[in-house]
This record gives structure tokens, C-alpha cells and sequence, in this order.
């Protein structure tokens, strides 16, 4: 009867009808010599699991326009997407502060638009025109704001720069952190255990991230890694392994760990277990390691935009029809956005001659050859 009275109800008062909160249990998590009070439960308000579920919707959703543009021929190059990882970045975002600072790699755009960048200049910045977030130049690997330093090209050279970041909010004592996020394929990287010993030795706060999607390139984590357990290879360094796919859970764990982190105890390695539904790059397939029932089977399980939803309608939280209608609004979101990065004009030549230095406004740019120059301007 309830549901044949739901859409004739004002939206107001269908919201009034629902629950504002509710409580869930956390899957556990696994420690490495690491002494710390974790929640066992976690409490979801209306409002905060319908942002979640917006901004991962339209994550979800741009990366599948940027799919589509990439064969077109509208975006070329190099794209990494993040579909499958929506959780990671979003938890971690409302886990932390926005003054905190991110630093991780070339599946970066999830980590733009958490970090504020709208879908128009995300995508925009992927078909290289004007009203892209660095005005084209930068592309799919090179996305920035000022908490966010990248975005970066090359595999695991973020760690150790995060770890600088980190010390730098230590050395000013200003209670940030920083999280250096990479790959379950970067993770064996030499630099990565050079910074994990520094950090360590300089108690900086940072939060080191293997977002393990377990594949590196087209190479299982099995095949390529001795210990697959990434988060006990900090050695010293406490270490933590969370679900990736609940969003609550990485919410939950990556706020106590930070508040752990800020207290002055020093850097912790954790190991967000997630996973991507397209290839590593759109060079890249993804069934010729995989079968393709594997990845129906986690999108049928594990998906973590359906796992909040069905969150929030078991919950009495909201409806599926309210669901589906904030659903829609995403899409038109980035329809918009996608109809933006077709239209915004292309960089003019000039252009390539500024944002390369600071307090160079007027100076004389070398070009490709000793003969061109241009003049560095705002």
C-alpha cells in the first residue's frame, strides 16, 4: 500500500517519512604491528550516502564518457580510468580534511573531481581544449589543484614526492597529512621502500596508499609479487588492509588512521583492496589475463555504487526511485560536460609559452628551436 502512495507524496514529505540515519556493521580489517582502536560500526546519514552515492555515480559516469570519447578519437594519448575504484576516493575524501593534501598516479581523475574540480574541466582537460582544469596542457595523467600535487606519469614516482609533501606538513606543524596513493604493479618499486624507510625514520605523516585493483598492467598481483600482502611491506611501518569496494569502511579506517597519523606517531602503509572494470589503459583490453565472468562477478557481488544504495534502501535511507531520479541527474551532469569538452575552443599557440614558471610575466620563452621564442604571460 506504502508504495502505491509514494508518488503521489511531496518529495519533502516522502523525505520526512524516511530515516536519517543508520548504523552498519564494518567488515574487519587486517593489521600489521600496528596498535590501534578501529570502529566495528559506522553510521551513515541520509544526506552523506546521497553525496556518496552522487559523486561516485558521476565519477562512474565520466570515465565511461571518457571512454567513449577515447574511440572517437576525441581524447588521444594515454587514459587510465578509474571505474571500480569510486569507493577509494570518495571514502578516503570524507575520511580526511580538504586541506589535507593527495598526491597519487595516472588514474587520477576520480581524485580530480573529489579534490573539486567539476566534470566540465576534467573532461575538457582530457580532449586537450581551453576550458580543461590546466587548459589542456596537462592531459589525462596531469591534473592538479592546490591539495592535489598530480597525477603522475611515472610509475611510483609519486611516493617518495608524497613523503616530502608529508614531511613539509610536519616541518610546519600545521596537523595535515598527506595520502601518496599507487598501484599494486608500482608497489614493488625500489623508491617506494626508500620513502617508506624516511618516512619512518622522520615520523612524517603520511599515509601511504597501494590501491590494490590486483593488476598490475596486464600481470596479476599473484604472479608478480613474492608477498602480496602490501601492507606489511613497510617493515616497521604499521600497516593496514581495508575493503576497498565499502565505501564506509574506507571512510571509517582512513579517518582513525589519520587521527592516529596527526597525533605525531608517523607514517602507515595501507592496502585498499578494489578493483577496475576496464584495462589498464585503453591499449589494454582486459581479458587476455581475465576472464570476462570475473569481472561480471564483481560487478555483481562488490560493485560499490550498488553496495550504497542497496545500503540506503534497506536502510529506509531513500528510495529506489529517488535513487534512480539522483542517478539521472548525474548523467545530464555529464552529458553537459561532455558537450563542453567537445566545444571549448582549442589552445591558442600562444598559450604554450605561459604557466611555466612563476614571476616570469614578460620574459622571452625558448621554443622547440633556437629561432622561436615567446613572451611568458598570466
Amino acid at each position: 500500500m506504502l508504495r502505491q502512495l509514494i508518488p503521489r507524496v511531496s518529495k519533502g514529505a516522502l523525505a520526512r517519512c524516511l530515516a536519517t540515519e543508520a548504523t552498519f556493521d564494518l567488515p574487519t580489517c587486517e593489521l600489521h604491528k600496528f596498535d590501534i582502536d578501529l570502529p566495528k560500526t559506522a553510521t551513515l546519514t541520509r544526506e552523506d550516502g546521497l553525496r556518496y552515492f552522487k559523486d561516485m555515480s558521476i565519477i562512474r559516469k565520466m570515465e565511461t564518457s571518457a571512454n567513449s570519447l577515447y574511440k572517437s578519437k576525441e581524447i588521444r594519448g594515454f587514459l587510465h580510468l578509474y571505474s571500480g575504484q569510486e569507493a577509494v576516493c570518495v571514502g578516503m575524501e570524507a575520511g580526511i580534511t580538504p586541506t589535507d593534501s593527495i598526491i597519487t598516479a595516472y588514474r587520477d581523475h576520480g581524485w580530480a573531481y573529489t579534490r573539486g574540480l567539476s566534470p566540465h574541466s576534467i573532461l575538457a582537460e582530457l580532449t586537450g581544449r581551453s576550458g580543461g582544469c590546466q587548459k589542456g596542457k596537462g592531459g589525462s595523467m596531469h591534473m592538479y589543484t592546490e591539495t592535489l600535487f598530480g597525477g603522475n606519469g611515472i610509475v611510483g614516482a609519486q611516493v617518495p614526492v608524497g613523503a616530502g609533501i608529508a614531511f613539509g606538513h610536519k616541518f610546519k606543524g600545521d596537523g595535515k597529512v598527506c595520502i601518496a596513493l599507487y598501484g599494486d604493479g608500482a608497489a614493488n618499486q625500489g623508491q617506494v621502500f626508500e620513502a617508506y624507510n624516511l618516512a619512518a625514520l622522520f615520523k612524517v605523516p603520511c599515509l601511504f596508499t597501494c590501491e590494490n585493483n590486483h593488476y598490475g598492467m596486464g600481470t596479476s598481483a599473484e604472479r608478480a609479487a613474492a608477498n602480496p600482502n602490501y601492507y606489511t611491506r613497510g617493515d616497521a611501518v604499521p600497516g593496514i588492509k581495508m575493503d576497498g569496494m565499502n565505501i564506509l569502511a574506507v571512510r571509517e579506517f582512513t579517518r582513525a588512521v589519520t587521527d592516529w597519523m596527526r597525533a605525531g606517531n608517523g607514517p602507515v602503509v595501507a592496502e585498499v583492496e578494489t578493483y577496475r572494470y576496464y584495462g589498464h589503459s585503453m591499449s589494454d583490453p582486459g581479458t587476455s589475463y581475465r576472464t570476462r565472468d570475473e569481472v561480471q562477478e564483481v560487478r555483481k557481488t562488490k560493485d560499490p555504487i550498488t553496495m550504497v544504495k542497496a545500503m540506503m534502501i534497506e536502510a529506509e535511507l531513500a528510495t529506489e526511485a529517488e535513487l534512480k531520479e539522483l542517478d539521472g541527474e548525474c548523467r545530464k551532469i555529464i552529458d553537459d560536460a561532455t558537450k563542453f569538452a567537445r566545444e571549448s575552443p582549442e589552445l591558442e599557440t600562444h598559450e604554450m609559452f605561459n604557466t611555466i614558471y612563476t614571476d616570469m610575466d614578460g620574459s622571452r620563452i625558448r621554443g622547440s628551436d633556437s629561432m622561436t621564442y615567446g613572451i611568458h604571460s598570466p
